[in-house]
């Protein structure tokens, strides 16, 4: 009887020392990037971290004992591992770890105090977070800016990953992937550029094609200069056409003439005198 309540007794503790560690799952919330618009909406403590980091194992388990208190304080607690998630490392600019940012419905603020329990509690509690300049909305993690850094670290951690792909499976050496890296970056740098040419040409064409381009060139006493004499030209071209024009018609005249005295002669009729 002794020996089964001892069991009893075992199973009960177990139980109860489980209980905080499925609470602090629950309570400690993660972020990614496919749910980090969450945190731009009700109050937010997130930190980010790295799993190598000395500091960052060091917070984890008084940032999880702050979890538990997210509820009855009415903030969300969270994390970030930066090593999996590089978009956010760049939108959030993150140059040390730890970094913890605090977020009242998308206005973000850094928290630089103490780093243990108690004091989390008093800056949520306390409001503490008010006395602290908020992020300017340019590089606020939603803004145009934060959006192009987080695709740029995206695209660093892709060209990363297949630089490992190609050492590590493919056998390639380390000098033909960066000569694959290097002859694409520079491929794609012709390409772009003639895309650019292209639309540059299209939206603003060259002036080279504008009738009076030449002229804009040359100086005022020489444009005016070869203007008369292009004007002189065109006068000239006129006077031969018009003479042109009279010659012709003379001769149609001449031999109306001369058909109309042979149809005179074969009928008999004389010749009036001109």
């Amino acid at each position: 009887m002794t020996a089964g309540a001892c069991v009893f007794s075992a199973l009960i503790s177990t139980c109860v020392m489980l209980q905080p560690a499925s609470a602090k799952t629950a309570n400690l919330r993660v972020i990614t990037d496919g749910n980090w618009e969450e945190i731009l909406t009700g109050e937010w403590m997130i930190e980010f971290f790295a799993p190598w980091c000395p500091a960052c194992q060091q917070l984890q388990s008084v940032w999880n004992e702050f979890a538990e208190w997210g509820e009855d304080l009415g903030v969300n607690i969270a994390k970030v591992d930066v090593t999996e998630q590089p978009g956010l490392s760049g939108r959030f600019i993150i140059t040390a770890l730890p970094t913890i940012y605090h977020c009242k419905d998308g206005v973000f603020r850094r928290y630089q105090g103490a780093r243990s329990k108690d004091d989390f509690l008093s800056f949520i509690d306390e409001k503490k977070w008010q006395s602290i300049e908020p992020v300017s909305s340019w590089f606020g993690p939603s803004s145009f800016l934060m959006n192009a850094m987080s695709a740029l670290f995206k695209l660093s951690m892709f060209i990363r990953h297949c630089h490992n792909y190609l050492t590590e499976q493919l056998g390639v050496p380390v000098w033909g992937s960066y000569g694959i890296f290097a002859l694409a970056t520079l491929v794609s740098g012709l390409v772009l550029g003639l895309i650019l040419v292209f639309i540059a040409d299209f939206v603003f064409p060259s002036r080279r094609f504008a009738p009076d381009y030449h002229y804009r060139k040359l100086p005022a006493g020489q444009a005016r200069l070869l203007q008369q004499l292009e004007d002189e030209q065109e006068a000239d071209g006129e006077e031969e056409d018009d003479d042109d024009d009279y010659g012709g018609k003379t001769e149609e005249w001449r031999r109306a003439d001369g058909a109309d005295a042979l149809r005179r002669r074969g009928v008999g009729v004389p010749e009036e005198d001109t």
